[in-house]
């Protein structure tokens, strides 16, 4: 036994002899408070350990996580007598046990209906350890720091960052080059480098605005919800498949579609997130509203056979729970599940109280019709797929019509005949009559009895969110086992994360996350900005604003941008322009020695940050350089080409329909995504693969992301383009060629050295495809299979030199200027 307990022991057997037989004040505090003292190690006002504290009687009466510990009067049904002679599951104290005279000494105190002394219990503070945490607090709008350089300064922006490199003794960088600073702010904010033509006409443009120009152009591009959208669909776990062993696909690119028209349109984040947690709860709802719902369908669904159906659906509840804290608070909410957070204030019981916010939500149980996987959808055909259906329907009717016709001949033939065919199978005469049930109400049954294929399944539509008629009962779960139910619980935010208390449905829930009295949301959204600009946020860990997050390297510019963020009427493009035309944003990314020591990971900003690009920009930068991107917006996922074999890694084989012709060159954003088997390409940059929400893309580097450059299908079309391209379009030299392609894939022109190297390059190459045409048509030929066109004639009278050109491409797109935003 521990040393406590031994000490509890003492202390019980000395007071035995001094209290009174009869259950008192004096009782109380001589023989039943020194037993209740030790269990309040872990069951005090402060540490509530499963939702129980013990420290005064109102608190022990509200019982814990489990439901009331005692019932007055009736120690046999008391779940604490329960527990402490350990005779259940529920043993307490863990890794001790209370002497036999202390369990009697509970027992006679239940009893006589638990008196609680007259002393008052000394630091019974309510206040919740941890709920003075900074991030916890409203922001404030400070006041922009004078500095010295002010000429540097271009916005307040500049102010909070001088002043600290000031306090540290520290100059920032120079600006960056025209040719760079047009590159990394075309990367950033549109996800496309921009063309040569673009690129010369910044460099010559001597007007003072002549980068606002360029910073408005591409915040009104289409291309920006596009990249912008990207960055949310990481957030929403979107994916085009359910995950799990089964993996189907899944119709929900709608809400993608959604998510970039909304942010290219400029949709103030607070309604874009009031929309996609409640659209479906607003008055009178648009259809755009409910597909804004999709962001809590995107969840992994499992529909495998003999599973328990209830068990997933909960599954998906939490991690509904999860993403929401991890999205808009920046809070590890998920830790919470099965007990109380070990650092932040977030009890169990309140993750079970967020969680009742999405209990109701209607979807696949195990006694819903097992066909109906993707309820609730929202149907949206075209005019084509509606004519379709109709005709299918029609025809239906036609012949069930005739069917039942000769079905009604049959019967009449049959009544009274001894050998009547229909008459003597109850089964069949059960089956014609629920077909005459059918056909009244105009159509045949839609089941998995009458297995007629449906029209509906060819019928565009997307998953959305809708209560059911009459809301589940919520509870928290004990351990986190969805069997095992404690106390019922009512949706609510945590109280001491809201000056008010918020209650009733979803619609409250997402109107609270944007409100003024939410210290997170806008502090947690403008650092996600500031990371996807910088490489890192102001708060390091981005999905940890808690206590064991790191602390934000400037937090006074981090409340003022949140606070301007509200103010401006949470536009994105208001704070991504004010962002990227700070002189801080501007700074050239050169690397400085003398910060090595100071500030080696560059958190005080002295200079910018050089950035390995996304999974997806590699590709679409290839393309632009190329010229084969195509620029089409939106719709269902495409096919570009894999290796072969990818599909074949998971428990199903899922076709891949590779696409010929202009699908095929589209924006990676549309490329159809599958939970357990994504696209080889973009997985090896680092693409997240939707099992859970990313609020940052890690950035790995290997061997294999050098060889799919290099040899990939899709690449070696980009590469076969990019030559042709420069063929046809640059002077006829090879030193204007080469400048050319230096400025189609990395936005400026090559240096002496680098020069030299490929003009090395370009001669070895035209020497050996020279000697081996063959192999050059080889090459060449992959341009044509991707098109679905023949090879055109420059293929097929200069391959050997386009193909020595596609050459150069390959390197270009190779290196590390190609893949790094500067």
């Amino acid at each position: 036994m521990s040393l406590i307990w031994r000490v509890v022991g003492v202390v019980f057997a000395t007071a035995v002899g001094l209290a009174a037989q009869e259950p008192g004040s004096d009782f109380f505090e001589k023989q039943v408070r020194p037993v209740l003292s030790a269990c309040s190690q872990c069951h005090n006002a402060q540490l509530a350990s499963s939702g129980l504290a013990l420290h005064s009687r109102e608190r022990l009466l509200q019982g814990g996580n489990r439901g009331a510990v005692v019932e007055l009067g009736n120690p046999e049904q008391s779940l604490l007598l329960r527990a402490v002679r350990q005779k259940e599951d529920l043993k307490m104290p863990p890794g001790g046990k209370l002497d036999p005279d202390q369990i009697d000494v509970l027992a006679r105190w239940i009893e006589a209906g638990a008196p609680w002394g007259e002393t008052a219990e000394a630091s019974s503070s309510e206040a919740r350890p941890g709920a003075d945490h900074w991030a916890f607090q409203a922001p404030k709008r400070h006041p922009s720091p004078e500095v010295r350089g002010a000429s540097w300064v271009r916005n307040p922006i500049d102010n909070f960052v001088l002043a600290t490199l000031d306090s540290k003794g520290i100059k920032p960088s120079p600006e960056a080059s025209r040719e760079t600073l047009l590159r990394r702010v075309g990367l950033d904010l549109t996800g496309l480098p921009p063309s040569p033509e673009e690129i010369e006409a910044f460099v010559s443009d001597d007007s003072s605005d002549a980068y606002e120009k360029a910073v408005d152009r591409l915040l009104a591009s289409p291309h920006y919800g596009e990249r912008w959208g990207r960055h949310w669909l990481d957030l929403a776990r979107y994916a085009d498949s359910d995950g799990y062993s089964i993996d189907a696909p899944r119709p929900i690119w709608k809400y993608r579609d959604w998510v970039i028209e909304a942010i290219n349109r400029d949709q103030p984040v607070d309604q874009f997130v009031i929309e996609q947690i409640a659209g479906d709860l607003l008055p009178n709802p648009t259809t755009e509203q409910l597909i804004a719902t999709g962001f809590h369908r995107n969840t992994p669904s499992n529909f495998e056979g003999g599973i328990d159906f209830e068990q997933y659906r909960v599954e998906a509840v939490a991690d509904r729970v999860a993403t929401t804290g991890a999205a808009f608070l920046g809070l590890t909410v998920g830790c919470a599940r099965c007990h109380d957070h070990k650092y932040d204030p977030i009890s169990q019981r309140e993750f079970y109280e967020l969680f009742a916010y999405f209990n109701s939500i209607d979807e696949i149980t195990q006694e819903s019709e097992r066909y109906d996987f993707y309820r609730p959808v929202l149907y949206l055909p075209t005019p084509e797929e509606t004519a379709g259906a109709d005709a299918y329907w029609a025809q239906v009717h036609a012949l069930s019509s005739e069917l039942m016709s000769h079905v009604e001949k049959l019967r009449a033939t049959a009544r009274g005949a001894d050998d009547a065919p229909i008459e003597k199978e109850p089964g069949l005469l059960a089956r014609v009559n629920t077909l005459r049930t059918f056909m009244k109400r105009g159509g045949l049954p839609r089941s998995p009895e009458y297995r007629w294929r449906q029209p509906e399944a060819n019928l565009t539509r997307t998953l959305i969110m809708r209560d059911l008629p009459e809301p589940r009962e919520s509870y928290v779960h004990l351990g986190g086992d969805f069997l095992k139910r404690g106390v019922a619980v009512e949706p609510t935010v945590p109280k001491w994360l809201s000056d008010e208390t918020v209650t009733g449905n979803r619609l409250d829930l997402a109107k609270w996350l944007v409100s003024r009295t939410n210290p997170l949301t806008a502090r947690v959204t403008m650092n996600r900005m500031w990371q996807a600009l910088f490489g890192l946020g102001i708060v390091e860990t981005e999905n940890d604003f808690g206590l064991m997050g790191s602390p934000p390297s400037h937090p006074e510019l981090l409340d003022w941008l949140a606070v301007e963020f509200m103010e401006q009427g949470w536009s994105r493009k208001a704070m991504l322009k004010r962002i990227v035309t700070s002189a801080t944003y501007r700074q050239a990314s050169r690397h400085r020695p003398e910060l090595e020591e100071i500030d080696p990971y560059n958190r005080l900003l002295a200079r910018q940050s050089r950035v390995r690009l996304d999974a997806e920009i590699i590709r679409d930068s290839a393309l632009a350089a190329s010229d084969l991107l195509a620029p089409k917006r939106g719709g269902p996922g495409v096919y570009p080409p894999i290796p072969k074999g990818a599909m074949a890694v998971t428990q199903v084989e899922r076709p891949w329909p590779t696409d010929i012709g202009t699908d095929r060159y589209r924006r990676g954003v549309y490329t159809f995504f599958f939970r357990m088997s994504p696209p080889p390409s973009l997985v090896l940059f680092d693409a997240p693969t939707g099992a859970e929400t990313c609020t940052r893309r890690v950035r790995s580097t290997s061997p294999l992301q050098a060889l799919t450059l290099l040899n990939d299908q899709a690449f070696l079309e980009f590469a076969v383009a990019l030559g042709k391209r420069i063929l046809a379009e640059a002077p006829a030299d090879d030193r204007s060629r080469l400048e050319y392609a230096a400025l189609l894939t990395l936005g400026r022109k090559p240096k002496p050295n680098e020069m030299d190297r490929l003009a090395t390059l370009l001669e070895q190459q035209r020497k050996e495809y020279g000697e081996r045409p063959s192999s050059a048509l080889d090459l060449t030929a992959a341009l044509a299979a991707g098109t679905g066109k023949e090879t055109d004639a420059v293929i097929l009278r200069d391959a050997p030199e386009l193909a020595a050109w596609a050459s150069v491409g390959r390197v270009l797109m190779n290196v590390d200027d190609f893949l790094t935003r500067e």
